[in-house]
């Protein structure tokens, strides 16, 4: 209700002349200064957030309850059953695991050890609870299976757009294997430990003392970014954004004819009010680390989810964005909100209050048993422990 006691007040404060006349952004108002009426824009912002916050019902999460209807929406597809023949026809797109007595079993050779080594881990503590079943995991950063295009049989996969069958699960990047930068040079994990480095870094930079511009630090891996960080270029005060090197990295060129910009640990993000968030090959590791600065967070694209995605909701918790937003609409985004601290702060805190309460370890936990325990009803044969397998103790 916050939010929009905030909105109301704003309307209030604003939405009148002197002589008390009720405006509009259309209207001209006697006696009214230009300044005082709200622009197209903001008035489009304005109704975007009063709209989504009047309908939008908060989930009291009982054992992470919150994300049920996404493993029921993600098994839809194999409602009737998953054969030994569906398993076979996905063999190739992803990594396959078998349990078999209790025991966790996968075939010699992961593409990615520590991927691997991170969906084991979230697997293990529930072997006691589970039947003889075997899956196909994707530990690839994309999603194999598109819609429609005449191979249905299930796979795993941490991130999808509505395009792709895959069935989602909480990403190995959970524990370990996420993105191996030079600030993480075995990849970006521990989401336990992260949540608390954050909440120190966010209590540091209370809202009042962050920094009041825009953030971003990461690589090219999309031209998508290059709009706000042209805009860095133009306004330094209003935007700091800047690129990275990647593995790919060769010269100035590939980082907007620049040089590469030095990495900042995901704490010292925390001093900034305006975080942005991109995809990345799929959808980013980052996402959920920026809401725990208690900072204003900007998600461009709506396409690449993971499973808690859908649980947040724009306008309540995050700015949403568009694909390419032109700098022009980066630049009238930011102005306003900026110019509406209280609209921004507020949005913030919800943002970091979701996250801190319904996306805690034991929540990614909780995911991973329901998912397993729903898929394993779906098995509709005898699984015989193949023997190309390994035990993974």
């Amino acid at each position: 209700m916050g939010g929009i006691c905030s909105v109301l007040l704003f309307l209030v404060l604003f939405g009148y002349s002197n002589s008390n006349e009720q405006c509009t952004a259309s209207e001209k108002c006697s006696g009214q200064p230009a300044a005082n009426k709200y622009s197209e824009a903001s008035n489009k912002y304005i109704t975007a957030i009063n709209e989504a916050q009047t309908s939008y019902q908060p989930c009291e999460s009982q054992n992470c309850s919150c994300y049920f209807n996404v493993i029921e929406n993600d098994l839809q597809p194999f409602i009737d059953g998953i054969t030994k023949q569906m398993i076979e026809s996905v063999r190739s797109y992803g990594t396959k695991y078998q349990v078999i007595d209790k025991k966790l079993y996968r075939q010699k050779d992961c593409m990615f050890p520590a991927r691997c080594s991170g969906v084991e881990h979230f697997i293990k503590p529930f072997l006691e609870k589970l039947p003889n079943m075997e899956m196909i995991i994707n530990c690839r950063d994309w999603p194999q299976l598109v819609k429609n295009y005449g191979l249905h049989g299930p796979v795993f996969s941490f991130s999808r757009t509505q395009d792709y069958l895959d069935i989602m699960y909480p990403t190995w990047g959970f524990w370990e294997g996420g993105p191996a930068i030079k600030l993480y040079p075995t990849g970006l994990g521990r989401w336990d430990k992260h949540r608390q480095s954050l909440r120190e870094a966010s209590k540091k930079w209370p809202w009042d003392e962050k920094i009041s511009k825009a953030f971003f630090r990461g690589s090219r891996t999309s031209d998508e970014r290059d709009p706000l960080v042209l805009l860095s270029r133009e306004e330094p005060d209003l935007v700091d954004a800047q690129y990275t090197k990647n593995q790919a990295w060769k010269s100035p060129k590939d980082t907007l004819n620049a040089e590469p910009a030095a990495e900042v640990p995901l704490e010292d993000h925390c001093q900034y009010k305006y975080l942005f968030n991109f995809r990345g090959v799929a959808a980013s590791f980052r996402f959920k680390h920026l809401f725990l600065c208690n900072s204003l967070v900007f998600h461009v694209g709506n396409e690449w989810k993971e499973f808690f995605y859908d649980s947040l909701k724009p306008w309540v918790h995050y700015v949403p964005l568009k694909s390419y937003p032109t700098i022009k609409e980066l630049r009238q985004v930011l102005e306003f909100f900026k110019e509406h601290d209280e609209l921004a702060r507020e949005i913030a805190e919800r943002g970091y209050k979701f996250i801190q309460k319904q996306l805690k370890m034991k929540d990614v936990e909780c995911y991973w048993e329901r998912l397993l325990l729903e898929y394993s009803k779906l098995v509709r044969y005898d699984v015989v422990l193949d023997k190309e397998l390994i035990h993974i103790k």
